[in-house]
């Protein structure tokens, strides 16, 4: 899958400031970072919108008098944003998903001083078993970024989630532990996302019989990856699939409308059999 024209004004001004020294990775870097920037100034201005929880639209009455929303085509899709963040960061996402799918999609926040992943993945399944209780599903999907896909896999096998998480998407989330930005390290939060931490090695744990099923998106340009192919699923007892997204660094990966696509497809083929994916290109 292949997007073209990402940045297309900003490639002659490189040029000039640097005539002939631009290699294909250079001209894919400093497109990447100048999305990054694009996206972290918007995201900026919409993440006061993100700060308080999502609303619950009221459901319709049952004849026999109990309120239920409406069925729909696949369970609903839940998106847990990462660390220091809020659903804000899901406004693309979500109105792609909600247009192209029938599914309910609903967006989560959790507390920004949050510092356990054990305890957020506890929350989280509280926060599932509200929403399987009120949309009347017995299972959901979820969408994670970053640490949200963490805390949903932590709640998933560690927690007993499978039993209610159908299909886990991760965008950018360090399956096995990133070692990007050491002064980070005074966050115990981030402490447990760094290789060999706790919460990582009990991930690492055998997990048989687990019945989610896992979509990873790992770009190739991913700065807060280290490094990148930690942001890849390998477990021997888990039904995964790792997704190379080429192009686009972290901020993207629940932003992109390429990405979007590929979060529809692993969500409408959820259990139809395991299709191969191929990398997403950005160019």
């Amino acid at each position: 899958m292949k997007v073209t024209g990402v940045m297309p004004l900003f490639l002659p001004f490189c040029r000039r400031l640097w005539p002939g020294r631009l290699t294909g990775l250079s001209v894919a870097l400093l497109k990447a970072t100048a999305l990054e920037a694009a996206i972290l100034a918007g995201h900026l201005l919409l993440y006061p919108t993100g700060l308080t929880q999502e609303r619950h639209s009221p459901a319709p009455p049952t004849q026999g008098g109990t309120a239920q929303l409406p069925v729909r085509s696949g369970p609903p899709v839940v998106l847990l944003h990462g660390f220091i963040d809020n659903r804000s960061v899901f406004v693309l996402l979500r109105r792609n998903l909600a247009q192209h799918g029938g599914q309910r999609v609903i967006s989560l926040n959790y507390s920004p001083l949050t510092c356990d992943i054990r305890a957020a993945a506890e929350l989280l399944g509280r926060h599932i078993e509200e929403i399987c209780e009120r949309t009347g599903s017995d299972r959901v999907d979820i969408v994670g970024h970053s640490l949200g896909g963490l805390i949903a896999r932590y709640y998933v096998q560690r927690q007993g989630g499978d039993l209610r998480v159908r299909t886990l998407v991760t965008l950018g989330t360090p399956h096995s532990g990133t070692s990007a930005v050491p002064l980070a390290n005074a966050h115990p939060i981030v402490r447990q996302m760094r290789p060999g931490s706790g919460v990582i090695e009990e991930l690492a744990r055998p997990a048989p019989g687990c019945r989610t099923r896992f979509v990873s998106f790992w770009s190739d340009l991913d700065a807060v990856m280290v490094p990148l192919e930690t942001a890849c699923l390998e477990h021997p007892d888990l039904d995964a699939q790792n997704v190379r997204v080429t192009g686009i660094g972290h901020l993207a990966l629940p932003v992109h409308p390429a990405v979007a696509a590929g979060i529809r497809e692993a969500l409408d083929t959820a259990h139809h059999g395991d299709r191969t994916a191929g990398g997403l290109t950005v160019a």
